[in-house]
């Protein structure tokens, strides 16, 4: 039965508190979260997995965890959602692709494993491109993921399956990963909070993209998003690489003042990508409300990314196909052939130099922050989310070559892959056609908690958390 105090628009600390007072109890929230996701995935298909018996089974152990007094973690009942490339007990691993077998997993992850430490309960998987090769969320094997805002376009990718069910209130939190933007990206086109946190800061036993990659979640508010940094990023011996620990807790960075920062204001981007009207006006807005609160803002007229970094970024990208395990690559997509044909052609000498080049060129990039600005702000993506499924089919046309609508959607977010820097999509805006318009924050190296602090007070400025999608609105008869 369905809890009637139920909101499917609470965070995730909210709802924890609630489950820890008695409130509401884990298998309510539970059920609560799996109404919601029948009721709406099939608009949506966000979730393409469930277990709800397994589901059911954490959700009552945690329940008497709590009924007897132990500390089950500080999300203990809260319902979410692990991406389809992220292994996790007793879950199959698809990878979103056809030619993957499905097998169950028989191991967490770590950063699952770290959900589950939280008290998370697992309900289900969010859909992925194959492979997580694509800004948006579309394959063969399970079709288009469409964003709650407009259906007929695309949540972004690649952890759009997640971005779609938080924005539409089937969960209140999401697990994604971020190789080129793939959490910020999602996060600008449903309207969320998306935090890349600096490479190495969520332990992984093999980190994506040889480190390019790093794990996160996809959030509502930037409370939701500091404390699930908290509950992610505990230091884990089984992880070959350690990010240096915070001075506090994530979570106290909430509120606290962030004194008056140096703010760059960056709309150009060095890949040459036009960025269209809404998302200039997102960033212009940004810069005039840093004003506002006491930030001396400039904008710059040249990008910081290095151009010539993107050749060895792609030589990682591409040598990194080899990695996916039990996968039928005749059963694989275009675009994903095409990635492993050019994965195979690196040799270890040239992918050892392309590791080379990466690291030459990221020093005079992350050397401005502390010397030239505190904080770069950009836009998320340069355009309004693409119409869902235009970008898989021009991704099957040319699969030679990434697509073009691809290449301008990790315009502003690659060069933070790069580099390893944290940065955060934060909903500020919205475009006249209604949809959201993410804004960039990128900080300094390991600079998670002075991002932190500047996010929460452009949240506190210019609050997003009453605005819901329309998909929603409609199913809730609000």
């Amino acid at each position: 039965m369905i809890a009637p105090r139920f909101d499917p628009f609470t965070s995730a600390l909210d709802l924890a508190a609630k489950i820890r007072s008695g409130e509401l109890s884990p298998l309510e929230a539970l059920e609560g979260a799996l109404e919601r996701i029948e009721r709406l995935n099939p608009a949506l298909n966000a979730v393409v997995w469930r277990d709800d018996a397994a589901s059911r089974a954490e959700a009552e152990a945690l329940r008497k965890r709590i009924a007897d007094g132990e500390d089950a973690g500080p999300f203990a009942g809260v319902p979410t959602l692990v991406k389809d490339l992220t292994k996790a007990r007793g879950q199959p691993a698809t990878f979103g692709s056809a030619g993957a077998s499905g097998c169950v997993s028989e191991h967490d992850e770590l950063v699952v494993a770290a959900m589950r430490r939280g008290g998370f309960v697992l309900c289900g998987r969010s859909n992925t491109p194959e492979f997580g090769s694509l800004p948006v969320t579309e394959n063969s094997r399970y079709g288009i993921t469409r964003n709650p805002w407009d259906v007929a376009r695309s949540p972004g990718g690649s952890s759009g399956g997640s971005a779609a069910a938080v924005a539409s209130g089937m969960v209140p939190v999401a697990h994604g990963n971020d190789g080129a933007g793939s959490i910020r990206i999602p996060a600008s086109c449903c309207g969320l909070v998306g935090l890349k946190p600096s490479r190495w800061r969520v332990p992984s036993t093999v980190p994506g993209w040889l480190g390019m990659s790093v794990e996160g979640a996809l959030c509502r508010t930037v409370a939701d998003a500091a404390a699930v940094l908290d509950c992610l990023s505990r230091p884990n011996l089984l992880a070959w690489e350690q990010a240096p620990a915070p001075e506090r807790p994530f979570a106290t960075e909430v509120g606290a003042d962030p004194g008056p920062l140096r703010v760059a204001l960056l709309t150009t981007s060095a890949l040459g990508v036009e960025v269209e009207a809404s998302c200039r006006a997102g960033v212009e807005d940004a810069g005039r409300l840093l004003e506002e609160l006491g930030h001396h803002v400039d904008v710059l007229d040249h990008d910081v990314l290095d151009t010539s970094a993107m050749g060895p970024f792609l030589d990682v990208v591409s040598s990194s196909y080899g990695a996916f395990e039990g996968v039928d690559w005749d059963r694989v997509e275009p675009q994903s052939k095409a990635w492993r044909a050019a994965g195979r052609g690196v040799d270890a000498l040239a992918l050892v130099s392309s590791l080379q080049a990466l690291r030459r060129a990221t020093p005079p990039v992350v050397e401005r922050w502390g010397r030239d600005f505190d904080v770069l702000v950009t836009p998320t993506i340069p355009v309004e989310p693409p119409l869902a499924g235009e970008v898989l089919a021009e991704a099957h046309a040319e699969p030679g070559t990434p697509p073009l609508a691809a290449f301008v959607m990790v315009a502003f977010t690659v060069a933070s892959n790069v580099t390893g820097q944290p940065a955060v999509s934060l909903p500020l805006s919205q475009a006249p056609s209604g949809l959201p318009v993410g804004v960039q924050l990128v900080g300094a190296p390991w600079g998670e908690a002075a991002l932190l602090r500047l996010a929460a007070q452009l949240e506190a400025a210019a609050p997003w958390a009453d605005r819901e999608p329309p998909l929603a609105l409609a199913e809730t008869g609000t």
